[in-house]
Parts: C-alpha cells; sequence; structure tokens
C-alpha cells in the first residue's frame, strides 16, 4: 500500500496542479480544487481501481465528478495517473483542447459531462443500478459532490432512490468547504445537517475532517465493507486549502489566484508526483439477458380498432426487449398510462422504476447508457420540462436515450391543460444532434420503436392518449427523416401537414374539400427531426407553395415551425399556414378542445380553402430547392 508521506505529498501536488492550470488558463476553479485534494488523494492512491489503458474495461469503477467546476482536480489526477501529459495539462480551457472548462466525455476517462450542477449523484445512481442489477460486476461508483449542489432537489431525488435501492456499491463523498460562489453554503460547516437526512433515506454516512489522511483512509474502508446500502462521507475541509491567499477565505471562487507562485511555495514546492493506480480484480464479463429473437413486432390491421400510439409504443417497447437484451425500460410510475408496464411483465429484470422524480428517472437512464445499455424512459411529455436539463446535459454528454412523451396535446381532453404537453416539440428540436418523431398510427410507432434504440443521442417520441385509427399496413417501413404522402394527385392545390391527431383531422378535411373541387395533398410529417426535404420542397412545387401546417401543441418551435424552417434559405419559399393552440385550453373532449383551440378538420379546409383563393405563392412547377 502507499506510504502516508505519498498520499499527502500527492494531495499537497493536486493542490499545486490545480493552481497551475487555472494560472495557465487565467480562468477556472482551483479553490473548489484544492478543497478536495486530500479526498482524491487518498482514493486514487489507494482505493480506485481503475486501468487508464483500457477504460472501456468493464470492471472498472466509476469516478464522476458531480461538481465538474473542480475540472482542475480532475485533469491534475489524470496527470499524476499518466493518463495525460504535462503539455497536454498545460491546454487546460484553451480552443481545441480535450481539457475542457469542465469535463466531458471526449476524454476516455470521462463517463458524462457535468457542471450543471446536481447532476453526478443522480446520474452515479444510474451506474451504480447498472453495475449491481444489469452488468452484475463488482465496480464501485464514487461520485464527489460539492456542499453548494446539495441544495438540489436532483440530489435529493438521487439520495432517496439510492437508499432505498440499498446501493451499497455507491459511495457519494461531499466536499463540504462552506464557501460557494458568492458567499457562505446554505448549512456551511454543519455536516449533521448533510448527514441526517442521507441517515433517514438509508445511507450510511460517516463525517470527517477531509483533511486528515487517515480519517479519510478509514472512511473509505468502512465504505468497502458497508453492505445493503450506499455510503455518504461528509467531509469538512476548507476552500482553498494550503494556500493564504485562498484558505477558507471568501470571494476566491471560480478565479484563479493572484499570486500562484506564492501559494505552490506556501504549499512546500512538492515536484509532480505519480501514482500508478490499482486495477481491477475483477476480470468478470457483464451479465447478458436470455432473448428470444423471433419475438415479432406488434402488428395492427388496418380497419381494425382503433389503437392509441401510446399503447403501440408499449407493445412495441416490450416484444424489442424480448429480441434483444440491452434494452432497458426507465419508468416515471405512470407505466399504466404509458404502457411501459408491459415490458416490466415481459422483462422485469430490465424494468426499473423511478416514481415521481423525473430528474433521476433521466439521471438514471444516462447511467444506464454509460455502460453501453440502451435505455428507453418514459412518463407524461408534460413532466419532461422538470428533467430538461438532464436532457440537455445529456447531449454534451454525447448519451443514447430514446425518451417517449405521451398524452402531448389538447387532444388529452378532461385532464386539462397542467397534464397537455403543449411545448415538448419545441423543447426536444432545439436539442443538438435530436432526433424527433412524432407517429400517427400504431404500425408506425412500433416501426419507430425498434428504429429508436439504433438511433445515437437523444430520440424523442411523442405520442398520444387517444386512440387513433390505422393508417398503414403492418410491416410499412417509416426509415427516420422521412415522411409519408397520404392523398395526392397531379392537381394538388394545396399541402395539408400534420402527425400525431392532427393528421386524422388534416385527412378528414381533404374528404371534405375534394368535396368542392379542392385537391389536397396531404403529408404525414413523422419525423419532424430530420426533416423530408424531397417530399416538401415536390409538395411545395406541385401546389404552387400552399402549406397548412397543423399540430396540437403552441405555434412556436412545433412542426409548423420546423417546415418554416426548412424553406429558410430556398430560392422560392412556400407560403405556409400555421394552425396550432391559439390559447390556454381547460378541460373538455378532444374534439371539443381541438376544435376549440383551433386545429380540427373545419378550420384546416377553411384555412386550405383560403390559401388556394389567394393563388399560388410559386409558380406551380418551379422548383423549391436548396442553395
Amino acid at each position: 500500500m502507499i506510504d502516508d508521506e505519498t498520499v499527502r505529498q500527492l494531495g499537497l501536488r493536486l493542490r499545486i496542479d490545480s493552481i497551475r492550470a487555472a494560472a495557465t488558463a487565467n480562468s477556472g476553479h482551483p479553490t473548489s480544487s484544492m478543497s478536495a485534494a486530500d479526498l482524491m488523494a487518498v482514493l486514487m492512491a489507494r482505493h480506485l481501481r481503475y486501468d487508464f489503458d483500457a477504460p472501456e474495461n468493464p470492471n472498472n469503477d466509476h469516478l464522476i465528478f458531480s461538481k465538474g467546476h473542480a475540472s482542475p482536480l480532475l485533469y491534475s489526477i489524470y496527470l499524476a495517473a499518466g493518463a495525460i501529459t504535462e503539455e497536454e495539462f498545460l491546454t487546460y480551457r484553451k480552443f481545441g483542447s480535450r481539457l475542457q472548462g469542465h469535463p466531458t466525455p471526449v476524454l476516455p476517462w470521462v463517463d458524462v459531462a457535468t457542471g450543471s450542477l446536481g447532476q453526478g449523484l443522480p446520474i452515479g445512481v444510474g451506474v451504480a443500478l447498472a453495475g449491481r442489477d444489469l452488468d452484475r460486476l463488482p465496480y464501485r461508483t464514487w461520485v464527489l459532490c460539492g456542499d453548494s449542489e446539495m441544495a438540489e432537489g436532483s440530489i435529493w431525488e438521487a439520495v432517496d432512490h439510492a437508499g432505498y435501492l440499498g446501493l451499497e456499491n455507491l459511495i457519494a463523498i461531499i466536499d463540504v468547504n462552506r464557501l460557494g460562489q458568492r458567499g457562505p453554503t446554505m448549512h456551511q460547516w454543519d455536516l449533521d445537517s448533510y448527514a441526517n437526512r442521507a441517515q433517514a433515506s438509508g445511507w450510511h454516512t460517516i463525517e470527517i475532517d477531509g483533511h486528515d489522511i487517515d480519517a479519510i483512509e478509514d472512511a473509505y474502508r468502512d465504505a468497502e465493507a458497508t453492505e445493503g446500502r450506499p455510503t455518504m462521507i461528509v467531509a469538512k475541509t476548507h476552500k482553498g486549502s494550503g494556500a493564504s491567499e485562498t484558505d477558507n477565505v471568501e470571494g476566491k471562487h471560480g478565479q484563479p489566484l493572484k499570486d500562484p507562485e506564492k501559494a505552490i511555495h506556501e504549499l512546500g514546492d512538492i515536484p509532480p508526483v505519480h501514482i500508478q493506480v490499482q486495477k481491477p480484480e475483477s476480470t468478470g464479463i457483464p451479465h447478458r439477458f436470455e432473448v428470444d429473437p423471433s419475438t415479432p413486432r406488434p402488428r395492427y390491421e388496418v380497419g381494425g380498432d382503433a389503437v392509441a400510439t401510446r399503447r403501440a409504443f408499449g407493445d412495441a417497447l416490450a416484444a424489442l426487449a424480448q429480441r434483444r437484451g440491452d434494452i432497458v425500460a426507465v419508468d416515471g410510475e405512470v407505466g399504466n398510462s404509458t404502457f411501459l408496464e408491459l415490458t416490466d411483465q415481459a422483462e422485469p429484470e430490465r424494468y426499473f422504476e423511478m416514481y415521481i422524480a423525473e430528474q433521476q428517472l433521466m439521471a438514471a437512464a444516462v447511467g444506464f447508457q454509460v455502460r453501453h445499455w440502451t435505455p428507453f424512459a418514459a412518463t407524461f411529455a408534460a413532466f419532461l420540462s422538470r428533467a430538461y436539463d438532464f436532457v440537455r446535459m445529456a447531449v454534451i454528454s454525447q448519451a443514447k436515450v430514446a425518451i417517449m412523451g405521451s398524452h402531448a396535446g389538447v387532444s388529452i381532453g378532461e385532464d386539462g391543460p397542467s397534464q397537455m404537453a403543449l411545448e415538448d416539440l419545441a423543447e426536444f428540436r432545439a436539442l443538438g444532434t435530436s432526433t424527433v418523431l412524432y407517429p400517427s398510427d400504431p404500425n408506425q410507432t412500433a416501426a419507430l420503436v425498434d428504429a429508436m434504440a439504433d438511433i445515437p443521442g437523444i430520440s424523442y417520441m411523442r405520442t398520444t392518449r387517444a386512440a387513433l385509427p390505422t393508417l398503414y399496413e403492418p410491416g410499412e417501413e417509416f426509415p427516420v427523416g422521412g415522411a409519408k404522402v397520404l392523398r395526392s394527385s397531379a392537381g394538388d392545390q394545396v399541402a395539408l401537414i400534420s402527425a400525431g391527431y392532427t393528421l386524422h383531422e388534416a385527412l378528414k378535411a381533404a374528404d371534405a374539400l375534394a368535396e368542392e373541387g379542392i385537391s389536397a395533398r396531404v403529408i404525414d410529417l413523422y419525423s419532424i427531426k430530420p426533416l423530408d426535404l424531397e417530399i416538401l420542397a415536390a409538395a411545395s412545387t406541385a401546389t404552387g407553395g400552399r402549406f397548412v401546417t397543423v399540430e396540437d401543441h403552441w405555434p412556436e418551435g412545433g412542426l409548423g415551425s420546423a417546415v418554416v424552417d426548412a424553406f429558410a434559405d430556398a430560392d422560392a419559399r412556400p407560403r405556409v399556414v400555421k394552425l396550432a393552440v391559439t390559447h390556454l385550453p381547460g378541460s373538455g373532449t378532444p374534439d371539443q378542445l381541438v376544435n376549440d383551440v383551433g386545429i380540427g378538420a373545419r378550420h384546416i379546409a377553411e384555412a386550405a380553402r383560403e390559401l388556394v383563393a389567394r393563388g399560388p405563392q410559386i409558380p406551380v412547377g418551379v422548383g423549391a430547392g436548396q442553395d
């Protein structure tokens, strides 16, 4: 075992390197790094089991910096472990460097992006749960938290869930350095305020001096020996520890030291310390679940009973989980409404209930995919807004997560506006590299569920509460980025573009218009991001640039906005009339509400008539190509 003196010197050197990194970049958070240096020195030297040469080794422990702003400390650890060179270390925060201001998985040893506080511990719950119940390997998940982020509700969702789940392979280290960004934290050095709440949730807690090497060692040994519950080590530390300029001094957050050389001298001018981090003792392989590849995709007959797309999602995911052993379902206590419970019935070992804690729901999904499982997280679309920051950060983590939001739009009916997601398409379209799908039929839904399992990044499916007629034959394929033309002729005068519930209203409107001699092309824009530009351009050409878009969503950022955006740089642009929810709805039947907000078949037909009466926006037959 590495001796105490070497560990102490490592702690000092981690402080020195944190100071050096921030000084070189002229920015960063050295003081937040210095407070936790001794905690990380003991962990790195004696307890972490990690092969830096093989970051994909499934037996590696996981170290998550929930306080991601302490990146100088994390990168100092990598330097001491020999994972990065001195030359790379000095590129901290510079353009093109892997050593960004907050850690991201551009570095192979970083599981997830952190920096939006309160996320590392919830994601750690997911990683630990994957280790115990999915991989079934003995690795541990270590999470370094700051005391400021302990005010975040997401932290306590994680504490509650980890205690309930008895995650003995999860160890949270709370760096209680008393000072936040602009002054003292809520509880300052009241260690009991953190420990007592964790104990109430079923955690084993240990309170220590975070600069006492022996106390830290004893705490880690105690945590490793604890069975049946997670451990929280609550450590009293000094922010900016070891340098007179910063040690427990307010107003030093998030800035390099004014006199780094003096601070380094005060810390003893310790030369570089290199530590060989112990590799995992286990050589196990992740558990694999038995599957039946012959399980068919569910089939629904055209002309049969109407089926809600949320039900089709549940049917399809349960079948997919039986075919593929990597599929994991993550529920927010609404599985009987999203039909995620069908996966629980089919594959209960890969179904995880996160209850009414949407931040933990999304964090668990992100944690599962760290270990290469394929999570499908589902809840009411309206409630996903609570977890939006986790989804935003998942994009930065380059995470692969499939998300389903049900009960979208006014068409849910009597529940009223608190349950009606009317902004979800805009939320998910706004995420870089996201995929946004909005099926209108059960067979289409089933096909898109299969596709989501292989989409990199964040994919989102919007489903409806109401049962919808089956439009497509079983087995028809729906490529991501595609669209379907349901009505067309050589003499089309207007295109009706929609998806979900209102696509069926558009079909009714097209039938009514046909009786008046107006030919309407009807396009099912089931893939809202990416769009099928070819089908849209052809429709613009054929109809003289007359589009009516219809959506059960606010006008901003949804399907209509996606169509308008697609033609922003076109040589010839269609005129787009956007029909969307016009005002705050109340309760009522779906038909009442759809007509009240102006997106029913009657309103679609009226908008189409007025648009046709205006004449072509562009000459019929003239392309609407992009530059």
